[in-house]
């Protein structure tokens, strides 16, 4: 196991910050919100479950069951995790919420029962593990067109992806906070010369949503889905899914290698544009990692129509990063964006090589647990009477 890049991953500031914030929301909470909210095993599979889609069965707390001052403590948590633009897109993703309960009120005729159904209180606070010092944890905001997952190994390194943000109409009036992402891709891809443009174009045809889907992690090769669950008329053919497939190891789309210096530099700062949601510092590393790396190793691809207001797609990836953007099953109007680790989506690979290094207690905790003195039978093991067991997940 090789030790993490402090410059990829170390985020100090956000990290501490996140774990008073997490302590202050749970101390809060009355007994059964707190364990509503509070799931102590790292390894409950609900932990990796970050589909942004409308739900019955969401774990956590909404925010329409916090107070006031809970609610100020959850946004503070949730600001703890990204940066200021991050932060607003968030609200402005959320916020949607009361245009979509209009326009279904008007045109779904859903009637009175729309408002909760489109609720930007709707959204779900989940602390997984044992938020403490030196300990590994992660928190989590889902609800309809927002996923946020924060993983934090030994209150040192950092993950935030899957970082997923959707939104419908786009715009909604004054509410667009994916609308610069999607004029940027355009003018990349219509700024290429024909030949490049027809080798970024990988398919006539957009997939349904993500091709990676919500896989908790991706791997060597992803196929999208046939349809996007819940939308009806919008399907897609097995071979539209071979065509429009993720191979991480040859992904398919224009080589960076053969883009101008400014075509470069446009498709680099569009992945930037997902990329610096996160918090700064973790911003500055990846900026560094994305810029120094050999443009080989940088695909930009697009499927679908090539203009707005048309079912498209587009996705850049690196080695060790993919944005994806599909909107494709409301003729341009209904925008879901994702941006992922390959490596570290939900804090894998650092969980990995923490867990082989020092178990599930951590090293600090490991230590506490074995006495300094010894004698003729050895080190005086305290777990005796404080068992490892009763650690399990921490």
């Amino acid at each position: 196991m090789h030790e993490p890049s402090a410059t990829s991953h170390e985020a100090p500031r956000a990290i501490k910050r996140m774990l008073f914030c997490a302590w202050a929301l749970l101390d809060s909470l009355p007994p059964e919100r707190r364990e509503r909210m509070h799931i102590p095993e790292m390894a409950d599979p609900r932990r990796v479950d970050w589909d942004f889609i409308p739900r019955p069965d969401r774990t956590g707390v909404p925010l329409s069951a916090m107070d006031g001052h809970q609610r100020t403590l959850a946004h503070t948590l949730m600001k703890s995790g990204l940066s200021v633009r991050g932060y607003s897109q968030a609200l402005a993703v959320m916020a949607t919420e009361n245009i979509l309960r209009e326009l279904d009120v008007i045109e779904r005729e859903f009637g009175v029962f729309a408002g909760d159904f489109r609720n930007p209180d709707a959204y779900w606070f989940t602390v997984f593990g044992r938020p403490g010092f030196e300990d590994t944890w992660g928190w989590r905001v889902v609800g309809h067109h927002l996923s946020l997952s924060f993983t934090v190994v030994a209150q040192r390194y950092l993950t935030v992806t899957p970082l997923a943000m959707g939104a419908m109409p786009v715009p909604a009036g004054a509410l667009d906070p994916l609308g610069g992402h999607g004029r940027m891709a355009f003018d990349i891809l219509h700024s290429l010369r024909p030949g490049l443009r027809a080798r970024a174009v990988i398919h006539d045809v957009a997939p349904a949503d993500f091709v990676t889907r919500q896989v908790p992690r991706v791997g060597a090769e992803e196929w999208p889905d046939p349809v996007d669950l819940g939308i009806v008329g919008y399907t897609t053919t097995e071979e539209d899914r071979r065509r429009l497939r993720f191979t991480r190891r040859d992904p398919s789309g224009v080589s960076g290698a053969d883009l101008s210096a400014g075509e470069l530099n446009a498709v680099r700062e569009l992945l930037m544009r997902y990329v610096g949601t996160g918090p700064e510092e973790l911003t500055a590393g990846y900026r560094e990692r994305v810029f120094r790396e050999d443009p080989a190793a940088l695909r930009f691809a697009w499927a679908g129509g090539t203009e707005p207001d048309t079912a498209h797609y587009y996705r850049v990836s690196t080695s060790g990063l993919l944005v994806e953007a599909d909107n494709a099953v409301a003729a341009g109007q209904h925008m879901h964006t994702v941006w992922r680790d390959l490596d570290n989506d939900l804090g894998h690979e650092l969980l990995l090589d923490h867990y082989a290094r020092h178990g599930h207690h951590g090293e600090h905790l490991n230590r506490r647990l074995v006495s300094n003195r010894q004698d003729a039978e050895g080190p005086l093991r305290t777990d005796a009477w404080y068992p490892a067991q009763a650690y399990r997940g921490h």
